[in-house]
């Protein structure tokens, strides 16, 4: 996969986006940062950042994409196989659903995807150093350019979602302490049902990940 490496950028993501619409997209691409000044989060929201973390968009086309694997869940896809990759290296992180990155009770990142015709476009953000007392930071000692470049070599075999989801399935118990915010409203997961595709049965609705 191709890299983009910027000192700094309002948004991995948008910057990625704009790159696209302006050369076309001919093979995977992605553009890093460790300086990123207005991230963009779920439901629009800024992603609260700062220097020296990990900003991370990457463009790739559907083909490339496991078969059986349900488009809404790609979130929690591209973060578990992050999180599977941290976990390797010793980190405590888990990944609350649907694709929070948290180390005890607390967040330390999160991804973003989203989709334009063919394109899948995914962004992850994780902190590297705390920004405030709400948030943590990564628990283990990785250059920022290690861990993009491990990522992106995991990414080039695209383990099927039932290799995956058998992992995530297990730790999904973990999100039941946490609440989720489904139409607008901060829901318990306390008796959330996990789904095969990713999506969750709440209050007798079936909701897929947020961050679309």
């Amino acid at each position: 996969m191709e890299i983009i490496y910027l000192k700094s950028v309002n948004s991995t993501h948008k910057y990625l986006q704009e790159y696209i619409k302006e050369n076309g997209y001919h093979n995977p691409i992605a553009v890093f940062t460790s300086n990123q000044t207005n991230g963009i989060g779920s439901r629009n929201n800024k992603w609260e950042g700062q220097k020296d973390n990990f900003y991370l968009s990457f463009v790739i086309s559907k083909e490339n994409l496991p078969q059986d694997i349900e488009i809404q869940s790609l979130s929690i896809y591209f973060s578990f196989i992050l999180k599977d990759l941290l976990k390797s290296l010793n980190s405590n992180v888990w990944l609350k659903w649907p694709n929070d990155f948290y180390i005890n009770d607390k967040k330390i990142g999160g991804t973003i995807t989203t989709i334009s015709k063919e394109l899948i476009y995914c962004g992850i953000g994780i902190n590297f150093t705390n920004i405030s007392n709400n948030f943590e930071s990564l628990d283990i000692e990785i250059s920022a350019d290690r861990l993009l470049n491990l990522y992106l070599n995991k990414l080039e075999y695209y383990p099927s979602w039932k290799h995956i989801f058998s992992k995530y399935s297990i730790e999904f118990q973990h999100s039941k302490k946490f609440y989720a915010t489904i139409d607008y409203k901060k829901v318990s997961l306390e008796n959330s049902i996990l789904n095969d595709d990713g999506s969750i049965q709440i209050d007798n609705k079936k909701v897929f990940s947020l961050r679309w």
